[in-house]
């Protein structure tokens, strides 16, 4: 197998028997190896693990399943690999920026962070359901978990694998699993206040330049003045939106202004691209799709400008949103525990975001537990979109097909959703907590993959937001106090107090670049019209090419100013790169500088 993987720039760690135990390519600033007689650790990506404790631990190592208070203790985003005593741990992270994969390769089970990499490796053909279940909007927990290849197995976010008997078996056991939210406002900002403090120092230990978002909001800003209090040189990016009600420079320089010795770098607005720009450019080796790709240009476009500059690393703000705020679906558990509290809450949400009586009232008395919600809505797929309040306070908003899906691929689509409500458990219990981990994992694979992207447009980027520590620390605080119509982000606002100036906390709007993607859906129109016209989703049978043709030759049609395109763009996009790489061929796909794959004796 290591064989397989050999090229030009494999690297090879090995087992004390001398057996490949972790092959593929990294940098060395991105891993840390410890090892101990027969005993190995591994920490591969951005971690602030002490050699000397890794060496420790690695020398009391005698059962790689009492690791879990250690993993979750550590900063950074990464994988944790170990072996001792013929059995291998495997592990990616709470958030689902680090994914893990396996299959079972000539008699031995086979891990790795990327399905197309093991796809290559056992020659899987492509699964057609899982492919059709992507064109979801959105798509329900579990059923992401599950590859696109048939074979292999996903790691859910929270659990390892766990490969014994010389690799003969595998199995999967619990890590992580969310805090419980008993903590006050104040208890939390000083734990998240810690924790984002350490996310980001984990980032700028090395010193050099780095660079980072500054759009103006919260989550960016954070990020900016955390960084700027560290070692290095700081360069921060703004890119203004077009549209003029956009203030998001504004506060881009009021926080500038506060930031001494930092470079404060303004693009021209009219030199941003455009969402939609480029699509049929894209050429990122993905191991699955994703609606990253409808922003790629704009996210990643000026990370050349920022590398030439002298930076290393870029830093986002992008987690903010999913954990320092939380889902209004608390309010269901809250509303029978602390109907007052509640209640009040409840009418100044209503009020903020223009929900609708009737289906606020009837979606408070859903009862229904998971697996029957998840049944449910395999009957429901053609339905009009629902109400915004029926997904901010039910477990999820209920998934759809557009009408241009065929009844092909509804009809896989309605097979995988019943055969998965058979089994699914929900992530939480509280429909409020699961509804705050579906959208973290669910963010997280995509920032997984522009992370994939920026290392090969020049340019790392890490979001310390998603590191699993600073989601812990958020996670505990008591819904009542975090989600709340009275105040934006009080988390994270708390936490950052002697940080960020007053001035830049007391933020409380946020841009939606509205009319850089309904303007890019005009420009883009024709190349919209040439990728559907030669779809390769179109010659699954999974979607009507000639629907999608009309439709996109008429951006300003008002049901497009919904994101009802882009699950549909991320698949297409997907099977396009897997065509130019061959991947149905045996030949191992073009991978990322941090790809690995281990496998035991």
């Amino acid at each position: 197998m290591a064989r397989r993987l050999s090229t030009p720039h494999t690297r090879i760690l090995r087992h004390a028997s001398g057996r490949p135990w972790l092959v593929g390519r990294w940098s060395d600033d991105q891993i840390t190896v410890a090892q101990a007689g027969s005993a190995r650790i591994a920490v591969v990506g951005f971690c602030a693990v002490d050699p000397a404790e890794l060496a420790r631990r690695a020398d009391r190592l005698r059962e790689v399943t009492g690791l879990d208070a250690f993993a979750a203790s550590l900063t950074g985003s990464f994988h944790l690999i170990a072996a001792a005593d013929g059995r291998l741990r495997v592990q990616g992270s709470a958030s689902n920026l680090r994914l893990v994969y396996y299959a079972e390769v000539d008699g031995v089970h086979v891990a790795a962070d990327r399905a197309d990499v093991l796809a290559a490796l056992t020659g899987a053909t492509l699964d057609q359901r899982q492919v059709a279940v992507r064109l979801l909007w959105p798509t329900p927990h579990p059923l992401l978990d599950t590859p696109l290849w048939h074979g292999l197995h996903g790691v859910p976010a929270g659990r390892y694998l766990l490969v014994e008997n010389h690799g003969r078996t595998a199995r999967l056991a619990r890590w992580w699993a969310p805090p419980e939210p008993t903590r006050s406002l104040a208890e939390g900002a000083v734990l998240v206040r810690e924790a984002l403090t350490e996310a980001v120092r984990a980032r700028t230990a090395a010193g050099a330049t780095i660079s980072c978002d500054l759009s103006g909001g919260l989550d960016s800003t954070s990020i900016c003045f955390l960084a700027a209090a560290g070692e290095g040189k700081v360069l921060a990016s703004t890119w203004p939106g077009l549209d003029p009600a956009d203030d998001d420079l504004l506060w881009a320089r009021r926080a500038a202004a506060r930031l001494p010795g930092v470079d404060h770098l303004v693009w021209r607005a009219e030199e941003s691209p455009l969402v939609y720009e480029g699509l049929l450019e894209i050429d990122d080796p993905l191991d699955e799709p994703t609606i990253g790709v409808m922003d790629r240009a704009r996210a990643l476009s000026h990370l050349p400008r920022l590398a030439a500059a002298g930076s290393r690393l870029h830093l986002t703000g992008i987690g903010g949103d999913h954990v320092t705020w939380c889902s209004e679906a608390y309010y269901h558990r809250l509303l029978r525990q602390a109907p007052v509290a509640a209640i009040r809450q409840l009418r100044g949400f209503r009020a903020l975001f223009n929900w609708p009586l009737g289906p606020l009232l009837t979606t408070l008395a859903d009862r229904r537990p998971y697996r029957r919600w998840l049944a449910d809505a395999a009957d429901g797929l053609r339905k009009p979109l629902p109400e915004p309040v029926v997904g901010a306070l039910g477990w999820n908003g209920p998934p759809r097909l557009f009408p241009w899906i065929t009844q092909h691929a509804a009809n896989l689509v309605t097979e995988a959703l019943r055969s998965a409500a058979e089994s699914a458990e929900p992530l939480h219990a509280d429909r409020g907590m699961h509804a705050d981990l579906e959208q973290i994992q669910a963010t997280a694979r995509i920032v997984r993959q522009w992370e994939q992207m920026s290392g090969r447009v020049g340019l790392p980027i890490a979001s310390p937001f998603f590191d699993d520590r600073v989601i812990s620390a958020c996670l505990s605080v008591r819904p009542l106090e975090r989600v709340t119509p009275w105040r934006y982000k009080p988390l994270l606002v708390e936490a950052m107090r002697g940080v960020v100036p007053d001035e830049c906390l007391a933020r409380t709007s946020k841009a939606q670049a509205a009319l850089d993607a309904a303007r890019g859906l005009r420009e883009n129109s024709a190349q919209l019209v040439a990728m559907w016209t030669e779809s390769r989703l179109g010659e699954l049978g999974l979607v009507d090419r000639d629907h999608l043709v009309r439709l996109t030759a008429q951006p300003d049609d008002p049901s497009l100013r919904h994101a009802i395109l882009y699950s549909t763009i991320g698949c297409e996009v997907w099977l396009r790169g897997l065509e130019t790489r061959g991947l149905s061929a045996a030949g191992v796909p073009e991978r990322s500088s941090d790809d690995v794959a281990t496998a035991t004796p």
